[in-house]
């Protein structure tokens, strides 16, 4: 009886895990399509509006160009690491969803570690884009890996600082603690450096406009994944946006309180508390000029950590006042 409670129990974790996997992988396709339609919206032009009513179709036939067109590996490229990067980048971003806590109810994971399991399998997405453009042996590759691993790697440390205030204000690396903690005042509030610092951060690492110097088209003519074409590139281009709707996700998870909400059932405050920061993403894109790489560098080491730091410092002044 107890053998087939455990099986039972076993079946829902499995299901849960893949409904995440297939929504968040969703989701990250076709964000594709509402990336466009939002730049079409804000910059006064028509975005995709051909294939389809609305242009809907123009996801699909995206897809279908994608499936078929020819997956092909440069004969001067280091064969098996070339055809690694991709799944590195596509897979890494996905396992990290698991510590993301949806409802009370659903989520993948429940680790008592859940902040530094992120941080973990994040940093190993730097090894996509290293393999990537050492692989390629392009020298535009090549520059844009090396733009992109100094850059993730400075862009982590931040990332990790700006959430050990939170750490040291619930006692916990467990992500369902945090989002309960925030039951009546939400950390943006008490934790707003580290909220800025960590959306600087996600949009680093993630490498988005308008930190996206490692991908600049202007004079690394796509920088790391210059020679991927096919379903490989396919895996970098949806990778990129798991990653956005990753950083989204953790931003309402630790910052603007997860699926709390009034009236609302909690997964739809998490929808759209997400869907607004995914949004914000595209915003960025929209409507910021790309900076310089060293300014990019510069602003990381003088603005970001200054503020962590800060931050940090008061927050565990506060704790021990708390508990005095």
């Amino acid at each position: 009886m107890t053998m087939s409670a455990e099986f039972l129990d076993l079946l829902i974790a499995v299901g849960k895990a893949l409904i995440v996997l297939v929504v968040v992988v969703g989701i990250g396709a076709f964000m594709s399509f509402i990336e466009r339609r939002l730049l079409g919206l804000w910059q006064d032009r028509y975005g995709p509006n051909r294939v389809g009513p609305f242009g809907i179709f123009q996801l699909v036939a995206d897809m279908i160009k994608m499936f078929f067109k020819e997956d092909w590996v440069p004969p001067f490229a280091d064969r098996l690491i070339f055809v690694l990067a991709p799944m590195i980048a596509f897979t890494s971003f996905l396992i990290a969803f698991a510590i993301v806590p949806i409802t009370p109810d659903w989520g993948v994971a429940d680790l008592n570690i859940g902040i530094l399991f992120f941080l973990a399998v994040a940093g190993l997405a730097v090894y996509a884009v290293l393999f990537a453009g050492w692989s390629s042996n392009n020298k535009y590759s090549l520059l844009g890996s090396l733009r992109a691993s100094a850059q993730t790697l400075s862009y982590e440390v931040f990332l990790g600082l700006s959430l050990m205030g939170i750490v040291a204000q619930t006692g916990s690396f467990n992500m369902r603690d945090i989002v309960e903690a925030q039951r009546d005042l939400w950390f943006i509030i008490p934790q707003f450096f580290g909220f800025v610092t960590f959306a600087f951060a996600g949009v680093a690492v993630t490498h988005r406009h308008p930190f996206d110097q490692p991908e600049a088209e202007q004079e690394l003519a796509d920088g790391y994944h210059i020679e991927y074409s096919g379903m490989k590139w396919g895996l970098f281009f949806v990778g990129e946006y798991i990653g956005i709707v990753l950083i989204s996700a953790l931003l309402v998870t630790l910052f603007f309180g997860g699926w709390h909400g009034p009236w609302l059932p909690p997964v739809v405050w998490f929808a759209l508390k997400t869907g607004f920061f995914m949004m914000l993403f595209i915003l960025l894109r929209a409507s910021l000029p790309r900076p310089r790489y060293d300014q990019v560098m510069t602003f990381g080491w003088k603005v970001c950590l200054p503020l962590t730091l800060i931050n940090l410092l008061v927050t565990g002044a506060l704790v021990l006042l708390q508990a005095e």
